[in-house]
């Protein structure tokens, strides 16, 4: 069984060094990644670690000698996907002697005493805290690797991930959590708190804007509860700033909790900080946010949007709730409905209760039915399409400078990027420059995005 706390063991003085020598002849890699951008921030670094010990990335299963899928523990039906994933892989491994297949992130700290009784072919099982480690496991091909110890003196400071292409970059700025949601199983997964030095922070985003990016994404569980020695978060975002070359500055996923006075003033005062929040709200009835240990009340949440409304106007707001948490009444539900309309966020991910095994809400029973939760999902949706169609059609006629991305999706000779508020924008253009700043007069608008045409200037 998982044990209710996760293992606070620390590291000796000073930071492992990853291993970097390398097999003599390069062996091709595939990673494959499930989840949040907290673990696609962690694939780039497990490809910075491999190719600096001789390994080469693959897109194509097939040719490769390393099969790794990295993986998420958030909601039982990803879970359930990974693991269906890794079988699909094994015909690989059993096509080809040699080829190596591994689990990696969240599931294997999470299922960690299930994982070779399901899968017992796998050749490593490597926690989020156990990276460095991954190529000398990789060597080891006499029986299956594990490491799985949370180490909470792990913030891989130092070792530079291989960025994505395109225009921006995500950085791990902190790792770990210790808020202990009873719905979330993150603090069990990936330990506790500990954040990056702010001087490895910024050696990073000197790194990525000499790769040509032009925007710095700062990720962490509870990205503003980051302090590293006399820096907090909102003087980090300040010392980015700073940086020749960053043109914009985003975060996710920060906690009402820890957004401190200092953190709205560099919203207001920093130009290159972008307007736009993440704050999870969960639910608005003071109840369920008791029980899932959520450290606000929902007065205290309001009074911290309107300030942040205050401060910083046109500021887009975007939310996380959860409907059909156990002992969620109908007036929990409607408390909930009701201030998702008075609360009018641009964007809200809206999720149906979930389970997770190891989290303390795993032992309350369960009281909304699935049915229950379907319906209830449902008309909040319809709500925050309402609002997200009418918040995004005031943007009609006016012009907003877009950070391009790539091509859209579609139409054809379409290019898409993103507002300084987040709004996803598409405009026809032959010249697709990603990382280009264009200036768009909108001239149409649904709850999901934006579209207009390039203007002069």
């Amino acid at each position: 069984m998982l044990t209710t706390e996760p293992d606070e063991r620390n590291t000796a003085d000073g930071a492992r060094p990853a291993c970097d020598a390398g097999p003599a002849v390069p062996r091709r890699v595939f990673l494959e990644t499930y989840g949040c951008q907290m673990n696609v921030a962690d694939s780039e670094l497990v490809s910075g670690i491999l190719r600096r010990a001789g390994y080469e990335r693959t897109p194509d299963p097939s040719n490769a000698d390393v099969l790794l899928v990295n993986t998420c523990a958030i909601r039982e039906n990803a879970e359930e996907r990974v693991l269906g994933r890794v079988s699909d892989l094994l015909r690989h491994k059993l096509e080809r002697p040699g080829v190596q297949l591994g689990l990696l992130g969240c599931v294997a700290t999470h299922q960690r005493e299930r994982l070779l009784d399901r899968a017992p072919y796998l050749d490593v099982i490597v926690g989020p805290d156990g990276y460095r480690d991954l190529p000398d496991l990789l060597r080891r091909d006499d029986e299956p690797q594990l490491e799985l110890r949370l180490d909470r003196g792990e913030t891989y400071a130092g070792l530079a991930p291989d960025l994505a292409p395109g225009p921006r970059a995500f950085l791990t700025v902190m790792r770990g959590c210790d808020k202990f949601c009873t719905f979330c199983i993150v603090p069990f997964t990936r330990g506790r708190e500990r954040s990056v030095p702010a001087a490895a922070v910024l050696e990073q985003v000197r790194a990525a804007v000499d790769a040509g990016k032009r925007e710095v994404v700062f990720l962490g569980q509870t990205v503003n509860a980051y302090r590293a020695d006399d820096v907090d978060f909102a003087e980090l975002l300040r010392r980015t700033a700073r940086v020749d070359g960053v043109e914009r500055i985003r975060f996710t996923s920060p906690h009402p909790s820890d957004v401190s006075d200092g953190l709205i003033e560099v919203f207001a005062s920093e130009p290159k900080v972008m307007p736009y929040l993440h704050l999870p709200l969960q639910s608005a009835s003071n109840r369920i946010l008791e029980a899932m240990r959520r450290d606000y009340t929902i007065e205290a949440y309001l009074r911290l949007l309107e300030r942040v409304r205050a401060a910083v106007p046109g500021i887009a707001v975007s939310t996380d709730v959860i409907v059909g948490f156990p002992g969620e009444e109908e007036r929990d539900f409607a408390e909930t409905e009701a201030f998702l309309r008075e609360a009018r966020y641009d964007f809200a991910y809206l999720f149906k209760y979930s389970a997770r095994e190891g989290t303390r809400a795993a032992r309350i029973a369960e009281t909304v039915s699935e049915e229950r939760k379907r319906e209830r999902l449902e008309g909040l949706i319809a709500v925050q399409e309402r609002i997200g169609l009418e918040l995004n059609r005031a943007y009609v006629g006016r012009e907003v400078e877009i950070l391009v991305e790539g091509p859209a999706k579609r139409p054809p000779a379409h290019a898409a990027g993103k507002t300084p508020t987040f709004k996803t924008t598409i405009f026809p253009t032959d010249d697709v420059r990603p990382g280009s700043l264009v200036r768009v007069r909108v001239e149409g608008a649904t709850a999901h995005t934006l579209t207009g045409v390039a203007v002069a200037g």
